[in-house]
């Protein structure tokens, strides 16, 4: 098993899950064997491989935890509407939003979505995210939603990032059920659900809680019949209205409820009792031109675990890039540097279960590193629209 040292780093960032708290340290070492982190320390022994760092800040490898990449084109015409004036909720009324994506991954083939998505996975790790949640969803009747979980599943077996699979039959209801919405939660709770479940692929299951999409009614019974299938709840929760979906989050163990612009006080509480993390969208905010961010205080401040994420998708927001959504956390919803670091990388992991193997520079972790072109952690949200990273390292393998 050959061995790596990163020598001369300046300042290594990671939360340190004994101590429970971030840590900053000064002129560290790392040792890696094989595609594991061993040892972390000063004056370590040299190995087959050594970098020198330079002086400069090494970090964890983002974990993204709430994307949506597996579609075929863009919504440009979108951006231009909501230029125009047009609200989110009045494009998806017209017929755009989430179902303008339907026809392209369901008339494409699976090489076509493949090539797709494996080059959304390039720019993804280039920008330092090693691993990254992907979502359906926009397939929306059986077979489709399981061609786009096999997507995944191909572009992650032949991919250096790490792919976690996400099944969201509960996005929107799909044209030929726009008049019978009970019916489209009977498709997914009767066909598809055991048909994803049957295929194996798929880890979450997820659902958009929101006016004029799935109720809270419908929600519940989507993510209880997942549970029956093994499959974890996850939530969109209360994005433009409060819906009482971060409450749901809490009465069905979802591991995480997203977005939660217009959560309630109620829904926060309940989301603290029960342990549900937080996942803060900031860049859709951001994309749709929106002035109301999460609450990252009220949510820091009732003990909830918050996560960031970029909601990465073809509509509300065509963003890739951690480094960014650190800064728009930092500027708009006032959290510090070395939280919003936790949130995109430690809490993130804890939020998909796997703070056991990754989002953390720890011994028996994953190497997965960053090694950037600055020497201390608020130059990432200060540098805003650059991201000057010199090499990553994805289990253990260096990336240029």
């Amino acid at each position: 098993m050959k061995s790596l040292k990163l020598r001369n780093i300046g300042q290594l960032v990671t939360y340190d899950s004994i101590q429970g708290e971030m840590l900053s340290l000064n002129n560290s070492e790392i040792a890696i064997e094989g595609n594991r982190i061993v040892e972390i320390g000063q004056n370590l022994n040299d190995a087959d491989k050594n970098i020198d760092c330079k002086g400069k800040l090494v970090s964890p490898g983002f974990v993204d935890s709430h994307t949506h990449p597996v579609f075929l084109d863009g919504r440009e015409n979108e951006f231009t509407l909501r230029l125009q004036g047009a609200e989110y909720e009045e494009i998806s009324e017209a017929g755009g939003g989430i179902i303008n994506s339907i026809n392209g991954v369901r008339n494409s083939s699976e090489s076509a979505l493949i090539s797709r998505v494996k080059t959304r996975m390039d720019r993804f790790l280039s920008l330092g995210t090693t691993t990254v949640e992907c979502k359906s969803g926009y397939g929306l009747n059986t077979e489709s939603e399981l061609k786009s979980l096999k997507v995944i599943d191909e572009v992650n077996n032949a991919h250096k990032i790490d792919m976690i699979s996400t099944f969201m039959g509960g996005h929107a209801f799909p044209p030929e059920f726009e008049n019978n919405p009970d019916g489209y939660v009977d498709l997914i709770c009767n066909e598809m659900i055991p048909a994803v479940a049957k295929q194996g692929i798929a880890k979450f299951n997820d659902v958009f809680c929101e006016d004029g999409y799935f109720t809270l009614e419908q929600t519940r019974k989507i993510l209880q019949i997942g549970k029956k299938f093994k499959l974890i709840p996850r939530v969109h929760a209360d994005e433009f209205k409060n819906s009482n979906a971060a409450k749901l989050s809490g009465e069905t163990g979802c591991t995480s409820a997203d977005h939660l612009m217009a959560v309630s006080d109620e829904g926060i509480r309940e989301m603290a009792e029960k342990g549900v993390i937080a996942t803060l969208l900031p860049g859709t905010t951001f994309f749709l031109g929106l002035s109301q961010y999460a609450p990252y205080q009220k949510l820091k401040h009732a003990g909830v675990n918050v996560a960031l994420a970029t909601d990465f998708n073809p509509g509300s927001c065509h963003l890739q890039s951690m480094p960014f959504i650190i800064s728009l956390s930092c500027i708009y919803m006032k959290m510090s540097v070395l939280d919003s670091i936790k949130a995109s990388t430690f809490t993130s992991a804890k939020s998909l279960q796997l703070d056991n193997e990754v989002g953390s520079i720890e011994p028996g972790k994953k190497a997965d590193l960053i090694i950037w072109g600055i020497e201390n952690t608020t130059q990432i949200p200060y540098l805003v629209s650059d991201h000057p990273i010199q090499m990553i390292l994805k289990n253990g393998e260096i990336i240029s």
